[in-house]
């Protein structure tokens, strides 16, 4: 009767001659981490001056706020409290609109910038990759064929 082959060990001996370079996965991974922190720089960078404009755009409504709300002698002078309010807190929003403006072209420039220095890395690491790859896989099958015969 045939001997049953063990085919773990066939297995292992087959995957065995193909060499796997587990650093270049270790160095993708770290790469990949470092963009994530240098993108999450961005992020909150980009959120703290958000929250600065918000707050002094909050402060500026509130003092302009309580001017209006001061007892009057006039009934028109409330109107005019009430006109003089508006006209001041739009030209507020319009500053604070143009102050988020730039935070989101900064965001955006800066995302961009990272991004293009991420992609030329990862196509000159594949590439190193790839050449590798290609000359320990043809090592391997040399090495097979030689063994074959």
């Amino acid at each position: 009767m045939a001997k049953a082959q063990d085919f773990n060990t066939m297995m292992k001996d087959m995957m065995g001659s193909f060499p796997v370079d587990t650093k270049a996965m270790e160095d993708a991974f770290k790469n990949q981490a470092a963009l994530n922190e240098k993108l999450s720089g961005v992020a909150l960078d980009a959120a703290e001056k958000s929250a600065e404009i918000s707050s002094k755009w909050t402060k500026e409504t509130l003092s302009k706020l309580a001017e209006v709300s001061k007892a009057k002698t006039e009934p028109a002078d409330y109107a005019k409290a009430m006109t003089d309010f508006a006209s001041a807190n739009a030209e507020v929003a319009a500053e604070n609109m143009a102050a988020f403006a730039e935070v989101a072209k900064k965001v955006q420039m800066d995302t961009v910038e990272l991004l293009m220095a991420a992609g030329k890395d990862m196509q000159e690491e594949t590439t190193k990759a790839v050449k590798k790859a290609t000359d320990d896989m043809s090592a391997a099958t040399k090495k097979a064929t030689a063994a074959a015969k």
